[in-house]
């Protein structure tokens, strides 16, 4: 099947790209370095990708913002890319059919999927305006700075994370160190984690240097599961936490308008893909990042394996056009996480392995700050 491309007048085939995440951006580099003569569009809610590595330094005030957005417009323009800024609100895979928020319909051969996960706030929604949840990064980042000014000039400001991952845990951190700079008037942070504890799938010597920081930094960890009320959270355990702001960490879910895209999905309700992160149903949608589950292994959610995920995305999407032999996505037997836990310091965890220090931050500001020189995140600012 051939697409229109109303700028040519002549049948190209159209690739829709859905999202701007780390998978992706592999993916806008490649086809910069191609000739391939098609109508390629990319879709994504704002010009800037904000590379969520770097957002617990941002927290912390390490960071300038725009040390952590990576612009979209140059990568697209180098690669001849057209850009809508908008969200999917539906895939139709039968008819090869999207439909964003805009009212557009877009019509394509192909489809890249890296749309991310949304953010299960089943059981904090009651918090209202307190509710503060990590996605999408856009909105959390527009409101923490009032959150910071209004700890800062409020005497006893109470912030509960909700959520004992990794995203959770470094949050906690971020915000306890950015209440003790900016000096907030005895601003406490509470962690809530599971019942089963903080950092699930990392070694108990993690999760021991984790604990261990936390009490040293006067962070109050419970393990329990939190409802919202409009006050606070009510936990499992009979006990309740005032709040003055509650940031959601808590598990994801995947996008709703997936469960009507006649896209395979996992039990969960995430695309199902092979070990090209092709569609299980649909080989010509392929899928990388948060919103996808491959059918083969059991692959955990995390940005590890979107950024090693991107340069087989890449290579497959232009392999399929060209009808070349596709790669297959092997992820390593251990993944490499550098945990910030606030001030420079950070926690390294690789499989059994363990250790934290000055030291291991900077290694991780190294990695974090090499990632955003690959796509030109601290080159001078783009002009149209």
């Amino acid at each position: 099947m051939s697409t229109i491309s109303v700028e040519q007048g002549i049948a190209m085939y159209r690739l829709i790209m859905a999202g701007g995440g780390h998978a992706q951006l592999s993916v806008l580099k490649a086809l910069a370095q191609k000739s391939l003569g098609i109508d390629a569009v990319l879709i994504t809610p704002g010009p800037y990708q904000i590379y969520s590595g770097m957002l617990p330094g941002w927290i912390a005030g390490h960071y300038s913002l725009s040390d952590c957005q990576i612009d979209l417009r140059p990568l697209a323009k180098s690669a001849g890319i057209r850009l809508i800024f908008s969200q999917l609100v539906k895939v139709n895979a039968k008819q090869h059919r999207v439909v964003l928020s805009n009212g557009m319909h877009l019509d394509y051969d192909g489809l890249s999927l890296d749309v991310g996960s949304e953010t299960d706030l089943s059981l904090l929604e009651a918090a209202g305006e307190r509710l503060l949840p990590i996605k999408p990064l856009a909105n959390f980042v527009r409101r923490w700075p009032t959150i910071l000014n209004t700890a800062s000039q409020q005497d006893h400001y109470q912030l509960v994370v909700v959520g004992g991952g990794a995203a959770g845990v470094e949050l906690a951190f971020a915000a306890q160190h950015a209440f003790a700079t900016q000096r907030c008037k005895q601003a406490t942070v509470a962690l809530v984690a599971s019942e089963s504890g903080i950092l699930p799938g990392h070694a108990k010597a993690v999760k021991h240097r984790a604990r261990a920081l936390l009490e040293q930094r006067g962070i109050t960890l419970v393990q329990a599961q939190a409802v919202s009320t409009s006050g606070g959270v009510t936990l499992s355990n009979g006990r309740s936490l005032a709040a003055d702001c509650i940031i959601a960490a808590t598990g994801a879910r995947p996008p709703t308008w997936l469960r009507d895209s006649d896209l395979a999905l996992d039990e969960k309700g995430y695309v199902l893909v092979d070990a090209h992160h092709r569609s299980t149903s649909h080989p010509n949608v392929l899928a990388a990042g948060d919103v996808c589950m491959r059918s083969d292994i059991k692959l955990a959610h995390s940005g590890v394996h979107a950024v090693f995920a991107g340069p087989v995305l890449a290579h497959n999407l232009i392999a399929a056009i060209n009808g070349h032999a596709l790669e297959s996505y092997r992820p390593r037997n251990k993944s490499l996480y550098l945990l910030a836990t606030g001030p420079k310091h950070a926690i390294a965890s690789w499989g059994a392995f363990s250790a934290q220090g000055h030291w291991v931050w900077r290694w991780k500001n190294w990695i974090d700050r090499r990632f955003m020189r690959k796509y030109g995140a601290l080159d001078n600012e783009y002009k149209e």
